[in-house]
């Protein structure tokens, strides 16, 4: 027996992209209400408010490393159920939360729920489809992908003009009922009873022994996840950064649309030249421009006591992201390369591996801001520089190129 396959490919490619940009929704869409939900909250150190966007990224690294494995044994279908409903649960809390504690609990719970539609929906990819027209499918839907974060803090705007950052939540609520019904009305299951493979702990803790065992898988892992902290921190003190910083907060959506697109752009050039020069090439020259730019950067940032030009700050953070956009392309692919036995259960454990060494970093890089774009900067580069040092480490020199 075949394995079957889902929905037209239209349908399918939309409802896909429908799926997995829930994450981005979710990080995004209440960046604007950040201060706001700290002061209704009682939140008394600023800085304390970026905890609602590492703490969903918390449970996405937990979510992350069960929905895939969970998927191989029980089928894909009932493990995106249970991920919608443990979202659903942590969206509510977020809605009704009276305390800080009750917040961060749900965002949590949030980040665990939303690994599953966004790690299986790959998974049905993989079932159904192979080679280029795989290929196709999910450069269209990462091509959405890339784009939520361009609306996601302008639809959080409207929202709360509207009626209030807790209907942030009530969004995320009727978007993921939304996806789970038209999932649960249209989508098949697609891995066979006679395909599934019965889930056992040691499993996860073999998957994690080869990750940790490949100088290769661990050294671009910690390069991700350096570089993933940097970039967290953005994501967790941009809303501070364009408001305190550099008065900017009433275009606060419109500038951090303009960065994320950087992003996109980078991962439209990496397809295109990737074929050509190879990833570990393509890796160290964003790794080392993005550690460049930055160093060059502070002496500006340095000379203006932490507000630079602002033109100058978005110059540098749209060529950063450049970078990092070629990074995000690369890395994993790289840490994939020795597991391809095991390549579902190693692409949870890098994943969730990296987010686990990025959340530090962005809670370290973010705790120092106190109105200066300063840590920032110097955050970067750090990272940048540590990042190549990984590399260089699980290459034994100089990556190759290739």
């Amino acid at each position: 027996m075949s394995t079957p396959k889902p929905l037209s490919i239209g349908e399918f490619v939309v409802l896909l992209a429908f799926m997995i940009s829930i994450v981005a929704l979710a990080t995004d869409i209440m960046l604007p209400a950040l201060d706001l939900i700290g002061a209704e909250l009682g939140v008394s150190n600023p800085n304390d408010v970026q905890f609602i966007v590492s703490a969903l990224f918390l449970g996405f690294a937990v979510g992350q490393a069960l929905a895939g494995p969970l998927s191989d044994s029980f089928g894909r279908k009932p493990v995106i159920y249970g991920g919608y409903a443990i979202f659903l649960l942590g969206c509510a809390m977020s809605l009704w939360a009276s305390t800080w504690e009750m917040m961060i609990a749900g965002r949590i719970l949030q980040g665990v729920g939303a690994a599953s539609p966004r790690i299986v929906s790959l998974a049905l990819v993989r079932d159904g489809y192979a080679g280029r027209e795989m290929a196709r499918i999910m450069s269209v839907v990462m091509a959405v992908f890339i784009l939520v974060p361009c609306i996601a803090p302008a639809l959080g705007e409207g929202v709360i003009a509207l009626s209030g950052w807790r209907a942030t939540f009530g969004v995320l609520i009727a978007l993921a009922v939304i996806a789970a019904i038209w999932f649960a009305a249209r989508q098949p299951e697609t891995l066979l009873p006679s395909l599934r493979r019965p889930f056992r702990a040691a499993t996860l803790g073999a998957g994690l022994r080869e990750v940790l065992r490949s100088r290769i898988a661990m050294g671009y892992t910690l390069a991700t996840g350096l570089i993933f902290g940097a970039f967290l921190a953005y994501l967790s003190t941009a809303q501070q950064i364009f408001s305190i910083t550099f008065d900017r907060g009433s275009l606060f959506a419109l500038y951090f649309a303009i960065a994320a697109l950087a992003v996109g752009a980078a991962s439209l050039v990496n397809s295109l030249l990737v074929m050509r020069f190879g990833m570990r090439r393509l890796s160290v020259l964003a790794v080392l421009g993005l550690s460049a730019l930055s160093l060059a950067f502070l002496g500006p940032v340095w000379a203006a006591d932490g507000l630079p030009e602002f033109w100058l700050f978005m110059g540098w953070l749209l060529a950063s992201f450049f970078c990092i956009g070629i990074l995000f392309g690369n890395l994993n692919a790289i840490a994939l390369e020795p597991l391809g036995h095991i390549a579902g259960l190693g692409a949870a454990m890098i994943g969730s591996l990296s987010n686990v060494i990025s959340l530090p970093i962005a809670w370290l890089i973010g705790q120092q801001f106190s109105g200066s774009a300063t840590p920032l900067v110097v955050g970067f580069a750090a990272m940048g520089i540590a990042a190549f040092g990984a590399m260089c480490w699980a290459e034994r020199g100089i990556p190759r190129y290739g």
